[in-house]
């Protein structure tokens, strides 16, 4: 299980053992309920009756949530004097915003990733899971269909809620990569090869360069390595962008 912060959770655990405070050991469990208001994730935060401890900082959030190693935090806990034996057997710790002090209440169905991803992985549905939040963020989706086949464009956390600008249409063309271009009329189907001078996703247009001629035309991505150029390419424009059908 990965740690979100783990530099800066072994940076703490390593300091702990030259400098830790020496308190007794003292049982505590953890907080039904692990929010943290000022991005600072600290014991008293993640432990009931952390006494002197409670201010210790454990790690640091700087999105709306944190995932934490539990093995890590119960070694970290032990240098500072409390003892928490995990009972459960939990793997992570996730420890999220409280919303701004909104009420439990006021707790709704966010979809959060249950896994890591890295730049340009796709989401798939394993990865997604409903958790409840003080508030939903205001770039959440509308739901699991609009993210399944996206891809990561950038790395998300495990317990991370899903953003809209966090996600993009997979990449279908690569620059440098050879495409095949589709010129295609009611009477005539032309194909020609050409070298794709930018990436793109399904629906995109970009730039090629003709092999043949040594000519760049603008193309639209339509598959893996595929484009299409001409009236099938105006077509496909069009459903995306109806509004800008002129009304007859």
């Amino acid at each position: 299980m990965i740690c979100p912060s783990p530099k800066k959770i072994g940076l703490a655990i390593a300091m702990s053992l030259v400098a830790a405070p020496a308190f007794a050991g003292t049982p505590v469990t953890l907080n039904a309920r692990v929010v943290d208001a000022s991005g600072h994730v600290t014991l008293g935060e993640l432990f009931d009756d952390a006494g002197p401890a409670r201010d210790v900082v454990v790690a640091e959030r700087t999105g709306q949530s944190v995932v934490l190693d539990a093995a890590a935090v119960q070694t970290f806990a032990r240098r500072y004097g409390l003892d928490w034996d995990n009972p459960k057997g939990i793997a992570r710790i996730i420890v999220r915003s409280d919303g701004g002090g909104l009420a439990a209440s006021q707790n709704r169905e966010v979809l959060t990733y249950a896994h890591s991803l890295t730049v340009g992985e796709i989401v798939q549905g394993s990865d997604l899971v409903w958790t409840k939040l003080a508030a939903a963020p205001v770039d959440a989706p509308s739901g699991v269909d609009a993210v399944i086949g996206m891809a990561a464009r950038r790395p998300v956390r495990e317990g991370d809620p899903v953003l809209v600008h966090d996600i993009i249409a997979p990449l279908v063309i690569k620059a440098g990569e050879t495409v095949l271009v589709t010129y295609a009329d009611d009477s005539v189907t032309l194909t020609l090869q050409a070298r794709a001078m930018t990436n793109a996703a399904v629906g995109d247009n970009l730039n090629v360069l003709n092999t043949a001629s040594k000519k760049q035309i603008e193309v639209m991505a339509t598959g893996p390595d595929q484009a299409v150029v001409g009236p099938e390419a105006a077509r496909l424009k069009a459903d995306r962008n109806p509004s800008q059908i002129a009304l007859r």
